[in-house]
């Protein structure tokens, strides 16, 4: 079962179109964060989102219809995603349709949820009004006492049902209380700053060190000065933000999504990982729709694994019904938010070029990146070499990705799926890394002594101090007299050098480079200095 970080859980149940994805997205404070439309069975798998009320932290879990006998394979695996919902649960919404009434639907899910020894409170949505409100009192039959008439879509009387979810859920665990506690030290830590009563680090122009001498102008313009001969006002500020971004990154798990084209395997995968039916696996390409989280242990601590629907070309999307719009726009959201993209590809396949599309979404995105051959068990008359030479091909075919780890697996077997993770939390930890600014100069000056920039109308730019700006990905500024010559190919060259010393598997890295401006000594100050 997969982990929800110790909150308890509150799972959203009911038949087919009810409202419970809009009742989710209220609840979790996200208008967009499972697919809503005007449809029976658009749900298929299940959505978790945190939630808060009344200081008490809890996830919802959003789920498919219950139907009793559903006559689909598909639907089967959304009946069986629901039971599994209802399972972990602590506490159980029921959703029924005030507009309609009780149907014989709503007999069927509530015989279901008698057999459980869970809390079930009823709630009667699409209650927009004093008379559908009243009307809503026909489900006291269903025979629950906390029965609350809402509407999901505008608010009316949730808060009332949250309250009674809040009252129902078991008493706060030491881990909760301890998590708690955590948070509220930062929030009073962010309202001391705020209020202007603890005074952040600035780096001043009193603070930079004298760097030990008068250089005259003829110095600056000579071509032997290595890199990090003076360190410019800017580089200084730049280091001084530096501990506050790796605090902030400490405090998230490790988010790693399967991405790729529908039905090359990514909810197999997934599911290969878990031990467990976590999300619906058909032949039918599109099954999953909403970009699934799922949070597991990983040694001392946890990982997050997304689950996408996979990302059709844009001419296919612009012509296919809304949720596969709204499922392609949710798949790329999930790219954005995750650290490591596990790009699954299907062996029989091959490379296509709406995979190269999807890497470079991955890229564009500055996330982390492992290629996944999946299906490798059906590749028929393998030999040992064939996966290199399949490896060599794509990354002749993606030299833009040359860096990203590949690993042939079989999810259905379950060959190497673990190595998926594995490479990818090492991905995670390149994505991470931090290079010392003293080592950093060594390095570049290094490289312009073996190869200097090209002479651009006369002129050679000379590269004057290099620092790391952040990670994830890993960004470099290099402080030059003359951004604008330095050309791709030895930008190209110069990340080249930097992979070549300390890694960066799987992650793309960022340079940037700036103009340094040196100010010109007044005569007068050069010689008084001269005495």
């Amino acid at each position: 079962m997969a982990r929800t970080r110790g909150l308890p859980v509150v799972a959203l149940v009911g038949r087919p179109n009810v409202g419970k994805s809009t009742l989710f997205n209220r609840v979790v404070g996200d208008a967009r964060a499972a697919i809503v439309e005007d449809r029976a069975r658009t749900t298929r798998d299940r959505m978790y989102g945190d939630a808060e009320w009344n200081g008490r932290r809890f996830v919802v879990v959003d789920t498919g219809g219950l139907e009793l006998a559903p006559g689909d394979p598909i639907e089967e695996q959304v009946q069986l995603q629901a039971r599994l919902a209802i399972g972990e649960a602590d506490v159980i919404v029921f959703l029924v349709d005030a507009a309609v009434g009780a149907t014989p639907a709503d007999q069927d899910a509530a015989e279901l949820l008698r057999r459980t020894t869970k809390p079930v409170l009823v709630a009667a949505n699409k209650a927009d009004n004093e008379r559908r409100e009243q009307d809503a009192a026909e489900f006291y039959e269903l025979g629950w006492e906390d029965t609350f008439a809402i509407s999901a879509n505008h608010g009316r009387g949730v808060a009332d049902l949250l309250d009674a979810v809040v009252w129902a859920l078991p008493p706060e665990t030491d881990a909760e209380i301890a998590r708690k506690q955590r948070e509220d030290e930062a929030e009073a830590w962010a309202k001391e700053m705020a209020a202007g009563r603890l005074d952040p680090y600035v780096v001043t122009e009193a603070d930079e060190a004298d760097d030990g001498g008068d250089e005259d102008e003829a110095d600056d313009d000579a071509d032997g000065e290595a890199p990090g001969a003076g360190i410019p006002p800017e580089a200084a500020a730049i280091e001084a933000r530096w501990d506050a971004q790796m605090a902030a990154e400490d405090e998230e798990p490790p988010a790693i999504a399967f991405v790729g084209r529908p039905n090359v395997g990514k909810s197999s995968l997934l599911n290969s990982l878990l031990g467990e039916t976590r999300t619906i696996v058909s032949d039918v390409p599109g099954t999953t729709r909403d970009a699934i989280d799922t949070t597991i242990p990983w040694g001392r601590s946890e990982i997050v694994l997304i689950d996408t629907a996979g990302i059709r070309r844009r001419g296919k999307v612009a012509s296919g019904p809304a949720a596969e719009k709204y499922s392609t726009l949710r798949a790329l959201k999930a790219i954005s938010r995750a650290d490591v993209a596990v790009l699954v590809l299907d062996a029989h396949d091959g490379l296509t070029a709406q995979d190269a599309h999807v890497a470079g979404y991955v890229i564009e995105e500055g996330r982390g990146l492992v290629i996944a051959v999946n299906k490798w068990d059906i590749v028929e008359d393998k030999t040992h070499r064939t996966f290199d030479e399949f490896a060599a091909k794509l990354r002749r075919d993606l030299a833009f990705i040359d860096y990203a780890p590949i690993v042939s697996i079989s999810a259905k077997t379950g060959q190497r799926v673990q190595k998926v993770l594995e490479l990818a939390v090492e991905v995670w930890g390149e994505r991470r890394r931090r290079i010392s600014t003293g080592e950093l100069n060594r390095l570049v000056a290094q490289a312009v002594e073996r190869t200097p920039p090209a002479v651009v109308h006369g002129r050679r730019a000379k590269i004057r101090y290099a620092t790391q700006a952040g990670v994830a990905p890993p960004t470099f500024v290099f402080f030059t007299t003359d951004p604008q010559s330095i050309h791709f190919s030895y930008r190209r060259y110069l990340e080249n050098r930097l992979r070549e010393a300390y890694g960066f598997d799987g992650t793309p890295i960022r340079l940037v480079f700036r103009e340094q401006v040196r100010e010109k000594r007044s005569p007068r100050k050069r010689r008084a200095r001269s005495r």
